[in-house]
């Protein structure tokens, strides 16, 4: 006799964070699924911008989503289901990085695609790593990833306007950086 998987009825079109999470907790996994398919390819794409490597990235997204499904029970509903689901991961990014430190690993390259702006994108790569944490981070969020500064504060679990604050300095030096002092 098989294991009979608990996916649940049919979900609406656009289910609501609380609709998702209730079913989530009822361990429906059609909700799981939706869950993973309104946030996967953006968290996947923040993973890979903050840890340099599509492997470890693809890594930090499913123990994200492991954590979620384990947690989701003590989720409180308290912020966006994304801002916690965001707030998890960027933790989970710092774990690798952690990890990396303590393993003394080289600094994996850039896995970047061959085209004519290469050295531009070269440029930027070296110039975003050279940023504050803080600051590259907002502007990966909102420049990269689209998020609101709202959703961002909620993520880093600061004020509005330290995101937006974050974001302008951070523009402020990549523009030092590429292109160089004003005389």
């Amino acid at each position: 006799m098989g294991l009979a998987l608990p996916f649940g009825t049919t979900l609406p079109d656009n289910p609501t964070d609380a609709e998702l999470v209730e079913r989530c907790r009822r361990g429906d996994l059609r909700a799981f699924e939706k869950v993973y398919d309104l946030h996967a390819a953006r968290m996947k794409s923040l993973a890979f911008h903050l840890l340099a490597s599509r492997g470890d990235a693809e890594d930090a997204v499913q123990e994200t989503f492991l954590k979620v499904h384990r947690a989701v029970g003590a989720f409180e509903e308290n912020s966006a289901l994304a801002t916690w689901i965001y707030r998890i991961l960027i933790n989970c990014c710092y774990d690798t990085l952690r990890k990396r430190q303590r393993l003394a690993e080289k600094p994996i390259s850039r896995e970047m695609a061959a085209d004519n702006k290469l050295t531009m994108k070269m440029a930027l790569e070296r110039a975003l790593l050279a940023l504050n944490e803080r600051h590259r981070l907002v502007f990966l969020m909102f420049e990269v990833e689209g998020l609101k500064h709202s959703e961002i504060a909620g993520v880093l679990e600061v004020p509005e306007g330290t995101s937006r604050a974050w974001l302008c300095e951070a523009k402020r030096a990549l523009k030092q950086m590429l292109t160089g002092p004003r005389t």
